[in-house]
């Protein structure tokens, strides 16, 4: 009788035991470096950080630091999720990196971003502008990391 209302017992704790689903686990990270360059070689602006994937196929995470240099607008980073752009990072900035030319001209950001559906791949785009000879330019630099796991 004991073993059965210890079994009884046991079952309704496990079946009131929070469901919570598997975490996904990230893969390496991959680097992400890109620069925009003005016609005449003019450095504008500069990003580096990494992004990763999860097994999951339907979450990535990345980290960046933006920078400025040269750029006669402020520079942003457009984030692509398979090919549609999902989020738009402004130069904010706020600390200090060793590449970058300006002490105070670089801009953190970092996310972990849950899409909701199978991310295949993300595409970074950096956006700089120039303004030669009274005209403004903008100067893109992109690239597409593609999801390891699909």
């Amino acid at each position: 009788m004991r073993s059965r209302i210890a079994l009884l017992l046991a079952a309704i704790a496990v079946a009131l035991l929070p469901l919570s689903p598997a975490q996904a686990a990230y893969g390496p990270p991959s680097p992400i470096i890109l620069q925009v360059n003005a016609s005449d070689g003019t450095q504008l602006a500069r990003v580096e950080g990494t992004v990763a994937f999860d097994d999951g196929n339907t979450r990535y995470t990345y980290s960046l630091v933006l920078c400025r240099r040269s750029s006669f607008q402020a520079p942003y980073v457009r984030i692509y999720v398979n090919g549609v752009l999902y989020n738009t990072l402004f130069w904010n900035p706020s600390t200090t990196v060793p590449w970058c030319f300006y002490s105070g001209f670089a801009s953190p950001h970092s996310g972990e971003v849950d899409y909701g559906a199978v991310v295949r791949n993300v595409t970074f785009e950096l956006i700089g502008s120039s303004f030669p000879n009274n005209v403004y330019r903008e100067h893109r630099s992109g690239f597409t990391y593609d999801n390891p796991y699909n």
